[in-house]
């Protein structure tokens, strides 16, 4: 086997460890539904652990816009017309609800409500 081939499988490993971390936590959130379920153009809500948060000046208009992944997919989040958000950061649980809708080809929700959740080990 090759030092690429180790790389990869070490890597799945990982990520099918923390994608059933994710799946589990999220499914002990009541009321939400997986990110793999969700589908455009119906409210739902979901929980999950934001990989990504960035900040992006849209035809004049600030937006946040993080990735929420759960395990068995994810979503962007778009919350129009702020610079920042506190608490809203890498690494942080969220619970959203709003309604989902397609953006670029992705699953997207703007505005969504959000509940903070305590991080893992807290």
């Amino acid at each position: 086997m090759s030092l690429r081939s180790m790389v990869r499988s070490a890597l799945a490993s990982t990520d099918s460890v923390v994608a059933d971390e994710e799946r589990h936590a999220a499914s002990a959130v009541s009321g939400c539904t997986a990110l793999s379920d969700v589908s455009p153009r119906h409210r739902a809500s979901a929980a999950g652990v934001l990989r990504s948060v960035v900040l992006h000046p849209r035809q004049k208009v600030p937006t946040v816009e993080a990735e929420l992944y759960d395990g068995s997919g994810s979503i962007d989040l778009i919350w129009l017309g702020r610079r920042e958000i506190a608490g809203i950061q890498p690494g942080r649980r969220l619970r959203v609800e709003g309604m989902v809708t397609t953006r670029e080809g992705r699953r997207a929700m703007f505005n969504p409500r959000y509940e903070l959740r305590a991080r893992a080990g807290e």
